[in-house]
């Protein structure tokens, strides 16, 4: 290390052993953080990860300062069983990591959309720890409207459903009933089925520990999802996006595609009252909720919120959807800067 560098980080994310080989900063999509991390004296390398070099990178780790980590929960078969566990090893010899798998469970699961629920992003949303939780709570919810279930971890739309009842069901809610599911994955269509035969469907999202929430369906999502971008307890910028998710096509229609992200910075005036409320209520409200102490915040995050019902003033409300924090990307550019400085002032301190 050189006079000048504050500290040494890796930027990890999954890759086979030759892309390990071959991986420098210029050659990744991640490129825009290594420019940053260097304008600030902070020095980045690569660590591509897989489950067969999990020894090497490893070694790798615990011979610097810090690891921010971009990896999905699931992705083409491969989860974080073995990445996790060597993330905490590393940890706790004293290598700073952002963000903590730890942390992930507390916020980044779809957990803390129940754990959560009476902040002002909250809604009406019920937790299924079992399949036959599930079987014998999910009917009477559905009778109510039409509700979204989520697996607890997955990631793009993976695990996520919208369920209504059939045109010709009846007011009430059966296993035998009739119902329209639609998976939120891209390139899903709508499916008719009986409540039972889709219930068992999910009994692969309770494996282990898994659970799924329940959700009421948000009748303006055609007016788009805001992804909140975070930098430790600060708002670094907004997307907007037209989202097709769970949007069903007309039949014989290829499925919707989503529109494209709308990046602005975080003075954005159509998003000032989220950015108050996120900053100054509900990331601290979050943080008692979930234990979490300013530190351990991961460096970047996001949050994910759909429009609710209009106040009554007119204004608009705003519903959470889940908060990301295992692989954020992309992220809008002008973040890079506020993103550089936490980092580097996160490894100063700790080198105290």
């Amino acid at each position: 290390m050189t006079a000048n560098q504050i500290g040494r980080v890796a930027l990890l994310w999954r890759g086979d052993r030759d892309a390990r080989a071959k991986a420098t900063a210029a050659n990744t999509r991640l490129s825009p953080v290594f420019e940053a991390l260097a304008s600030v004296d902070v020095a980045a390398e690569p660590a591509v990860y897989s489950d067969e070099i999990v020894d090497e990178v490893r070694a790798q780790l615990v011979g610097l300062d810090g690891v921010l980590v971009w990896v999905d929960p699931i992705s083409d078969g491969h989860d974080r069983s073995k990445l996790d566990p060597m993330l905490r090893e590393v940890a706790a010899k004293g290598v700073w990591v952002s963000a903590h798998p730890d942390v992930i469970l507390k916020m980044g699961t779809k957990e803390v959309l129940f754990r959560t629920r009476q902040l002002g992003w909250g809604t009406d949303t019920y937790l299924y720890r079992s399949l036959q939780e599930l079987k014998e709570q999910f009917p009477s919810q559905l009778a109510s409207g039409v509700r979204v279930l989520k697996q607890n971890r997955g990631n793009g739309g993976i695990g996520t459903w919208k369920v209504e009842l059939s045109a010709d069901a009846s007011s009430g809610a059966g296993l035998d009933t009739i119902v329209r599911v639609l998976h939120a994955r891209r390139g899903s269509v709508e499916e008719n089925l009986t409540l039972r035969d889709f219930i068992i469907r999910c009994d692969p999202y309770f494996a282990g520990t898994g659970c799924m929430l329940d959700q009421p369906f948000q009748p303006r999502l055609s007016d788009g999802m805001i992804r909140c971008y975070m930098v430790g307890d600060q708002v670094a910028g907004f997307g907007h996006q037209l989202v097709k998710a769970l949007m069903p096509s007309p039949p014989g229609i290829e499925p919707v595609q989503p529109g494209l992200r709308i990046m602005s910075d975080a003075s954005e005036p159509a998003f000032q009252a989220l950015r108050r409320k996120m900053e100054s209520e509900w990331t601290p409200a979050m943080m008692r909720i979930l234990d979490i102490d300013r530190a351990s915040l991961p460096i970047i995050w996001d949050a994910d919120f759909l429009y609710g019902p209009k106040a009554k003033s007119g204004e608009d409300t705003y519903v959470l959807s889940e908060i990301n924090v295992s692989a954020v990307f992309p992220f809008p550019e002008h973040a890079m800067p506020k993103i550089a400085n936490a980092v580097a002032s996160r490894i100063a301190s700790i080198k105290k």
